[in-house]
C-alpha cells in the first residue's frame, strides 16, 4: 500500500518529515544491529558487562513497528556491526578498546555465540524476533556508522529515499553515529525513541535529546504510537 497525503508524523521538535514528503516510495526503516551480539546473553555486550535487559525489552514494540512499516510500503533496511574473520578492518585501538572490560574479551575473542562481532559467527546474525524477510537489504559495517565504508548510501540514493526512520541498538553509539552520518547527508531523520535502547538508560536519553536540540539538529523524535498513527492514516 502507498503512503498518502497529508503526510508528517507528529514528532518532535517539528512534525516529520519537514517538508511534509513522507511517502512509501522515498521512505525508508533501518533497524540498527539488532543482532545476538546484542541481545543475547554470552554476546558481546553481555562481555563488556551491560545488562541486556534493555536491548531485549525493545523487541516486541520493533516488532510491531517492523511489521506496520512493511505494510504501509515502505522500504526496510538492517545493519549489522562485524569484522572479517582476519580481524583486517579491525583498527588496533578498537580492538584494545573493546577488551578494556572486566571479561577481558573482545572483538575477534571466543564466546558462547562463537568470536565476538564477527562475520558469520552465530552472535553476528540478526535476532530471529526480527530477522529480514526476502528482499530486505542488510548492510554488514565495520564500524559504528551504516555509511562508512558500505554501500548504504548507494542503495538509498538508487531508491530515491530522502526520509529516515531509524531504530535499533545502541542508542547512543550505532543508532546516534547512523543519524549524523544520515543528516550531513542529506537525509531528514526521525527516530523512534521506545524502539532503541542503549547500555545504560542515561545514555538513552542524553542521546535522544541532543537530536531534539537546535531545532532538531540532527532530525526529529517520536514514540512508536505516533509513527503507528501516522502511518495507518495514509495506508
Amino acid at each position: 500500500m502507498r503512503i498518502r497525503r497529508p503526510q508528517q508524523i507528529q514528532a518532535r521538535p517539528y512534525s516529520w518529515p519537514h517538508d511534509g514528503s513522507l511517502d512509501a516510495s522515498n521512505t525508508a526503516l533501518v533497524v540498527i544491529d539488532m543482532q545476538r551480539d546484542f541481545c543475547e546473553e554470552g554476546g558481546y555486550l553481555s562481555h563488556q558487562g551491560y545488562d541486556i535487559s534493555g536491548t531485549r525489552a525493545i523487541i516486541p514494540k520493533l516488532h510491531s513497528l517492523v511489521h506496520h512499516c512493511r505494510s504501509a510500503g515502505l522500504f526496510v533496511f538492517h545493519t549489522r556491526e562485524g569484522h572479517r574473520p582476519d580481524l583486517s578492518d579491525l583498527p588496533f585501538r578498537e580492538l584494545f578498546r573493546s577488551r578494556n572490560n572486566v571479561s577481558g574479551l573482545g572483538i575477534g575473542d571466543r564466546g558462547p555465540l562463537g568470536r565476538l562481532l564477527v562475520r558469520g559467527e552465530a552472535g553476528h546474525d540478526t535476532i530471529k524476533e526480527l530477522y529480514p524477510v526476502n528482499g530486505e537489504p542488510v548492510i554488514d559495517k565495520p564500524g559504528k556508522g551504516a555509511f562508512a565504508n558500505t554501500d548504504f548510501d548507494l542503495l538509498l540514493r538508487t531508491k530515491c529515499v530522502r526520509n529516515l526512520i531509524i531504530c535499533g541498538v545502541t542508542t547512543d553509539v550505532c543508532v546516534s553515529t547512523t543519524m549524523r552520518e544520515a543528516n550531513d547527508r542529506g537525509y531528514d531523520c526521525l527516530i523512534v525513541e521506545d524502539c532503541c535502547a542503549a547500555s545504560h538508560e542515561n545514555l538513552h536519553n542524553a542521546a535522544i535529546e541532543t537530536v531534539r536540540t537546535e531545532g532538531g539538529i540532527f532530525g526529529a523524535t517520536a514514540k512508536l504510537e505516533d509513527v503507528l498513527n501516522g502511518l495507518a492514516c495514509y495506508a
